[in-house]
């Protein structure tokens, strides 16, 4: 394989691993120039935390060699008295940095004494995902990728082109035009990456992009989310600019979402939510249905983990935008290739988007979330009833509470209180993590909820 800008279509399974000869793969990349391994895992927020060892030590990091004090992390649980953890990298997984080619980052699973880490995020998505395969399925998630890309003027924040200024900008050909140099290194390095890449457009907020890439099983994709976050932060930089993912950082603009496309798969690889003669029209299988059912069961406490920062719930919001509506969803509620639900059916049918995920989130807890829902819909044999077609924006309440339609929550403090007495959350994350999770984010809502700000000086300094 091409070592030097390539990464794995798909993630081996851990009986897989041993395959992957270690002396090889180091002569390998050896050849291809890269020195160095960077051995990487996430935080609560999705954050990679890595040490990079000379590319002769690979095979004793897998071995465990390289340690961690887990309680210098956010909400890795522990004490400063425990046995650190071990990061051991996926050799299956990894992918040359391309703005810095000596250096192959390694996703990787954290141990604890040899055993699997019970609150490591990419071990809580294997299990999810090792649900799933005890059913018969496998899990295939792809997630759209939406960003700013800003530089500090003299008043904050602006678009990295002056004259970004449409009221309505979205897939406005200039703007991206005289973006491109940006954009392009990107694109242009994802396909090099293998992800195919199959769209970009200027999104609807000034200085707003979105690229999107091929699906792959949910690991792989969780992993290629978390680097392509780390890389969209040094191509930017590199251009004298940045970029954000920020879920909303200005009230007027629409915010940007990750919305998340999955579809469940047979071990051949047959799409089991495709249903061309779909009774409800929308192209999906009964399989389908009842996964979608699942995460709307769960849509409030899942939240917490797909939309998991204060900001978060200033993008879910009906308006908020100079260009109209703010796409977001609201309620949680599926439909056909309707943009107001939580839940869409996109044309065609044979996938469902969650719309309410955004980039702040640890892709891989969400995905191992809402995949548990999915499969709870699945083994209940639920039924979400008929899509909803009208857009929600516009129904009144007395309308909305007539159809048992019900908001998503409202704040960060609404979605933990469900989080935390959801027992589906408990069970997929495990005690320790689940604890940390709701601990870390009620932190965050009360620091926010105690911060004095510009908005409130600006109302009440000189009101009384």
């Amino acid at each position: 394989m091409d070592i030097t800008l390539t990464s794995t279509a798909r993630q081996p399974s851990p009986a897989d691993e041993p395959l992957i000869d270690v002396g090889t793969l180091q002569s390998e990349l050896a050849g291809a120039g890269v020195r160095y391994a960077a051995i990487s895992f996430v935080d609560v927020h999705g954050k990679p935390k890595a040490k990079i060892v000379p590319l002769d030590h690979l095979g004793a990091a897998v071995s465990g060699s390289e340690l961690f004090t887990g309680a210098a992390l956010d909400a890795v649980p522990q004490e400063v008295n425990d046995d650190e953890v071990s990061a051991v990298p996926d050799l299956g997984g990894g992918i040359a940095m391309p703005w810095q080619p000596d250096v192959t980052w390694f996703p990787s699973d954290l141990q604890l004494n040899g055993s699997p880490f019970e609150a490591c995020s990419r071990q809580i998505l294997k299990r999810s995902v090792a649900h799933a395969a005890e059913l018969g399925f496998v899990f295939n998630l792809g997630v759209e990728t939406e960003f700013f890309i800003l530089r500090d003027g003299e008043k904050g924040p602006e678009p990295i082109e002056e004259s970004d200024s449409l009221a309505k900008p979205c897939y406005d050909l200039r703007s991206l035009l005289r973006t491109f140099p940006v954009v392009d290194e990107l694109v242009t390095t994802m396909n090099a990456l293998g992800w195919g890449v199959y769209s970009f457009d200027h999104e609807d907020g000034n200085g707003q992009f979105e690229i999107d890439f091929s699906y792959t099983d949910a690991v792989a994709s969780a992993d290629r989310l978390t680097f392509f976050k780390l890389m969209l932060g040094e191509i930017t930089r590199r251009h004298g600019v940045y970029g954000t993912f920020m879920p909303k950082p200005f009230a007027n603009q629409t915010g940007s979402g990750a919305h998340m496309n999955m579809s469940l798969a047979d071990s051949h690889g047959v799409n089991l939510f495709e249903d061309r003669a779909d009774p409800r029209g929308c192209g999906l299988s009964t399989l389908g249905y009842q996964f979608t059912a699942g995460v709307l069961r769960h849509a409030s406490s899942i939240s917490a983990v797909i939309a998991p920062t204060v900001n978060s719930y200033k993008r879910l919001v009906k308006s908020g935008s100079a260009s109209g509506f703010t796409w977001a969803p609201v309620f949680g509620t599926y439909g056909d290739n309707n943009r107001t639900n939580m839940v869409r059916i996109p044309m065609g049918g044979g996938r469902v988007e969650c719309r309410a995920a955004d980039s702040s989130m640890n892709p891989y807890l969400a995905a191992a979330v809402v995949l548990a829902a999915g499969l709870e819909g699945i083994r209940e044999q639920l039924d979400p009833g008929p899509p909803n077609t009208d857009n929600l924006y516009l129904l009144s309440d007395a309308e909305l509470s007539a159809r048992g339609i019900s908001s998503l929550p409202r704040t960060l403090l609404e979605a933990v209180e469900a989080f935390q007495d959801d027992p589906l959350c408990l069970d997929v994350m495990g005690p320790q993590m689940h604890r940390a999770f709701a601990e870390q984010k009620l932190r965050e809502w009360e620091e926010f909820h105690t911060h004095v700000s510009q908005w409130e000086r600006d109302r009440y300094l000189k009101f009384f």
